[in-house]
């Protein structure tokens, strides 16, 4: 058709226009969990995020934020994700309809229906991947995914325009503009680079005769090519500046960073020249490489904003990067330790017992005008007799010891060693063929073919699995299908049957792109082998690369988002094979028409209706909402730790975007083990004052203090005062340290005391006046069977040790309690936080400390807010439902404490207040419902005791009446589950006749019997 391009571009920006709206609708209005909301703060304020950093991605979401007050800075960040994955979707169609009109013929000879079917594929194809789970996902989030998935789309739309016009005058400038965008998107997240392969083969299938050995050179070629830019251009351009800084500074005495100007002016120098010879020399090859070269520093540019703003003492400043040896070790992201690739340990490798560790890198601090190392790094060196090629299983955690263990059905290799203290020792290694079992069954099919079969085949939930058979499987919609793999799927229990994310396509995309694909490879194999390369490097290269260890913290499927990418061209290309397929016994408009029509409504449709309700983000401000509530939890200056990603970033996004409670300090007890971060917590940020650290920078610098031994000193009787213990580790005096340990410090007791100033305590309010003859004269710190602290411990004992209760201390309700130092007894909850006080309470129970039911009830009833989390029409995710889980905990912690205190009437409405926010339609009832059902009979309300009882029962009973008829080979899977309902079936008959609820506990009694002994002869 004459109007062919005309049409093409229209339709173009007809899908984008969907996809835009549809994101636009769906996008989270304020800041989501994990890396989000640091995002968003680093883009607001131009401040420095975790390593390897994003600063392209800054820049963009600063030029968003322009427009927007703090209150919507989020939203308008959120909103460039969804405008760049329109945009994606956008150059995904074009790619596509390039593709098709390739398998179709010349443009001159197209009929109507060659141009309904080069469009319909281009749109099915497009929408399937707009609508598909993980490109949605991260399309309404401010997550740097979004940005980069754009720029792999205009990158491999690129080079098959210049393939286009390969043989014209300056086409090279497709290609100049692919290294600029590849320079750009280091800046954003390196997978972009992962395109590099596919670019190659395109260029060189235009280029040159294809021949086996051409083939073989070309792959050759593109990984030289990747790895040159990661791991030679991106770490050497800073590397070689590293050495010009140093000899400047060190050797010659000029100023800190006189070496990287000068080496910045002389990189600068030697491309331009090299340009411009090869352009008076015509040397057109080598000119191209120069150029793109450049281009490529010219993107990757961008990283100068983080040497800037680090600079600046910007509030979050992550790992400090504002010199290049600083910079280096950023983007290395050396914080996050190593990991074999294609050699190295098992889990239980022993070490080199000749060399167990050796030196790596020096770690380098400026003083007194020169570069100085103030430690050099150890890394540990396996026994090479023991090692491996291909190390799958390397973590040596004890929770994944035993995961790999069962992944791989580990038996092992029984091998003779000599341990550390030179005796013989017999340990099983895994063997080789063990190592590729686990690869196969846990990296390839559970941690990738498990996410490509979520967006093309669908879903079971959002609970994030981990080789059960209840959660985060694929599923296909397909009974008899699921059954097989799953267990019975036509009766589940409604906690499992109603999730949200339960989404079924009946595997009509997968069907439709391997159609696609098989067309493809019939028609053109050089093109299939380009998207190939592009569905592979983006996909399996990257489980060979992130090598991960079992029990990941959250799912990972947005890491292969690339790789659904190309899957979706062979979607595309499916409605076309349609048509052509047929086109000898149907007529060929007629069946294009049908198949296009039929094909958009099947899949793309038929993912937009399953996937909407668990993509729909809109109304939900629950992360915005529950970081205000931890900060708000806290009394003015105070302190407040966090540990994790999810009680951390959103408390960061409130302060520094939304100006939330700047008083406070946020102190992420994971940084503080770093001297970076301590030195970011001894600075004034906004209205909070430094910490009450009394270390000094070179007593806390990397490589000084990082490990406290705890020792008893049988010439120490009792328990020794905190404040001279810390002093004594401050000393430098080798008598004070352990010679034996590499002169490590140590504290010669492993019971410290802590002097309580009550005056001080009484002045500053730290506890309520009912409470003054309980303050304590003298607090103590029992380390048990502990044998060393941490930095970040160390810094904590100093806050506390010379805080003298003038900045209240709290700990995120989150925290684990092995960070809690022993003080969980002088722990007063007071809202989302645990205020640390000089008032001991023995643990009862489960709980820890007291709580202050004033100011507690006055948060969770008055002023806290809840983001909209008890509306049925708003998303709640996993990560949501385990805020959720906490809150309700707390809830039931206020009541219960209303309860001894003889406020029985406030104690349930603090019980209401908890079921009209925290429905068990929303979140189904976990081990924290049962207590909520105590608290009400015991507060007297024994009708609802008794309704909220009966419906955990119920719910207890359709789960177990569900895993009891299931075959064996999936209970295995479930008996942790079965385990945990029989418990707290037995603890509800417990509960309930100690409330005289004689028949409903029998009732109870009746069915925990009949499920025992249905239990004990399955086993």
């Amino acid at each position: 058709m004459k109007n062919y391009k005309f049409i093409n571009n229209v339709t173009g920006w007809l899908v984008f226009l969907v996809a835009a709206v549809v994101y636009l609708m769906t996008i989270e209005p304020t800041t989501s969990f994990w890396d989000c909301g640091e995002f968003i703060t680093t883009s607001y304020k131009l401040e420095v995020g975790h390593p390897p950093g994003a600063p392209f991605f800054m820049i963009l979401g600063r030029f968003f934020t322009i427009f927007a007050d703090p209150s919507s800075a989020a939203m308008m960040i959120n909103a460039l994700s969804a405008l760049a994955s329109a945009f994606t979707i956008l150059f995904l169609y074009w790619t596509i309809t390039h593709l098709a009109q390739k398998l179709v013929g010349p443009e001159k000879e197209y009929s109507l229906g060659h141009t309904v079917a080069i469009i319909g594929s281009g749109v099915v194809g497009a929408l399937a991947y707009t609508f598909s789970d993980t490109f949605w996902f991260s399309a309404v989030e401010g997550e740097v995914y979004a940005s980069s998935s754009l720029i792999t789309a205009i990158v491999f739309w690129a080079i098959l325009k210049w393939e286009n016009v390969a043989d014209e005058p300056h086409a090279n400038r497709w290609i100049i503009l692919i290294a600029y965008l590849m320079g750009i998107s280091i800046g954003i997240h390196l997978l972009n680079l992962l395109a590099i392969p596919a670019i190659v083969f395109v260029y060189y299938y235009k280029k040159y005769p294809v021949t086996r050995n051409g083939i073989i050179a070309s792959l050759v070629i593109s990984i030289l090519l990747l790895g040159i830019i990661m791991y030679g251009i991106i770490p050497g351009v800073i590397k070689i500046a590293s050495w010009f800084e140093l000899m400047f500074v060190n050797g010659f005495g000029l100023p800190f960073n006189t070496g990287t100007i000068f080496y910045a002016a002389l990189l600068i120098g030697l491309i331009v020249f090299g340009i411009h010879y090869t352009t008076k020399k015509n040397l057109v090859l080598w000119n191209t490489v120069l150029v793109a070269f450049m281009v490529i520093i010219i993107g990757y540019s961008s990283f100068a904003m983080i040497v800037i703003r680090s600079s600046a003492n910007t509030p979050m400043d992550q790992n400090s990067p504002d010199d290049v040896f600083s910079l280096l070790g950023y983007l290395n992201r050396e914080q996050y330790g190593d990991r074999p690739l294609f050699t190295g340990q098992n889990y239980n490798t022993p070490l080199d017992p000749q060399n167990p560790y050796v030196e790596d890198k020096p770690y380098y601090i400026q003083k007194d005008g020169k570069y100085v190392v103030s430690d050099i790094r150890q890394k540990p060196q396996y026994d090479s007799r023991f090692t491996t090629f291909f190390p799958r299983m390397w973590s040596s955690q004890s929770q994944h010891i035993k995961d790999y263990q069962s992944w791989a059905g580990v038996e092992g290799k029984t091998v003779q060693i000599t341990n550390r203290q030179g005796e013989p020792e017999t340990i099983k290694l895994p063997t080789f063929g063990e190592n590729l079992q686990f690869f196969v069954r846990y990296q390839v099919v559970h941690m990738y073919m498990r996410y490509f079969m979520w967006n093309f085949v669908g879903r079971q939930n959002d609970i994030q699995g981990h080789g059960d058979v209840l959660s985060g499987n694929w599923l296909s919609g397909i009974n008899f299908i699921d059954s097989a793999r799953l267990g019975d799927q036509s009766d589940l229990p409604a906690k499992y049957a109603n999730n949200k994310a339960r989404n079924t396509y009946y595997f009509l995309p997968l069907l439709l792109g391997l159609l696609g694909a098989f067309f493809h490879y019939h028609r053109n194999k050089k093109d299939m082998w380009v998207v190939s390369l592009l569905f592979i490097m983006t996909g399996i290269a990257i489980v060979v690369y992130l090598n991960q260890y079992p029990h990941q913290p959250r799912e990972r499927d947005y890491a292969y988002a690339g790789s659904f990418y190309a899957f979706a061209i062979w979607i595309g290309l499916g409605v076309l094979a349609i048509p052509e397929l047929l086109k000898k016994w149907l007529p060929y408009t007629s069946t294009a028409i049908a198949a296009s029509v039929l094909s958009l409504f099947l899949v793309p449709g038929v993912m937009a209706n399953e996937n909407w309700d668990d993509h729909d983000r809109s109304n939900r401000y629950t992360a915005r909402d529950f970081g205000a509530n931890y900060l708000n939890s806290c009394e003015d200056n105070g302190i407040i730790f966090t540990n994790g990603d999810n009680d951390t970033f959103p408390l960061w996004y409130n302060q520094e975007v939304e100006g939330v409670r700047t008083d406070l300090r946020v102190c992420n007890l994971s940084y503080l083990q770093t001297d970076w971060y301590i030195d970011q917590m001894r600075r004034q940020a906004y209205e909070s004052n430094p910490l009450p650290i009394t270390f000094t920078e070179d007593q806390y610098v990397q490589g000084k203090r990082d490990v406290i031994y705890l020792m008893n000193d049988p010439r120490i009787k009792g328990a020794v005062d905190l404040k001279k213990a810390l002093d004594f580790v401050k000393d430098d005096n080798p008598k004070t340290k352990l010679t034996q340990a590499d002169n490590a410090a140590y504290i010669p007791s492993k019971r410290l005391f802590l002097k309580v100033d009550k005056e001080a305590v009484i002045r500053n309010k730290v506890v309520p006046e009912a409470q003054y003859d309980q303050i304590v004269d003298t607090i103590f710190i029992d380390f048990g069977n502990k044998n060393y602290v941490t930095k970040d411990e160390l810094m904590v004992l100093d806050m506390i040790a010379n805080s003298n209760w003038e900045r209240p201390i709290y700990y995120a309700i989150t925290v684990g309690r092995d960070k809690y130092l022993g003080l969980q007894d002088y722990f007063q909850l007071d809202g989302f936080a645990y205020r640390f006080t000089p008032v001991k309470t023995e643990q009862s129970g489960i709980y820890f400390g007291r709580v202050n039911t004033e100011r507690m009830y006055q948060h969770m009833m008055n002023d806290f807010k809840w983001g909209n989390m008890n509306d049925p029409k708003v998303y709640i995710d996993e990560n949501n439902q385990r805020m959720m889980m906490n809150i309700r905990n707390n809830f039931n912690r206020l009541a219960e404490s209303l309860v001894q205190e003889g406020r029985k009437d406030s104690a349930i409405k603090v019980l209401d207040r908890s079921l009209e926010l925290i429905p068990h339609d929303i979140v189904p009832y976990n081990y924290f419902s049962l207590q909520l059902a105590e608290d009400y009979l015991s507060a007297g309300a024994m009708d609802k005791g008794t309704k909220v009882m009966r419906e955990i029962y119920e719910s207890y009973k359709e789960e177990m009446d569900y895993f009891l008829k299931l075959d064996d080979k999936y209970l295995v899977s479930v008996d942790e589950e079965i385990q945990r309902i029989m418990y707290f079936l037995r603890e509800m008959s417990l509960i309930t006749n100690e409330y005289k609820l004689e028949d409903f506990s029998k009732e109870i009694t009746a069915s925990f019997n009949n499920y025992f002994q249905a239990y004990s002869t399955l086993n």
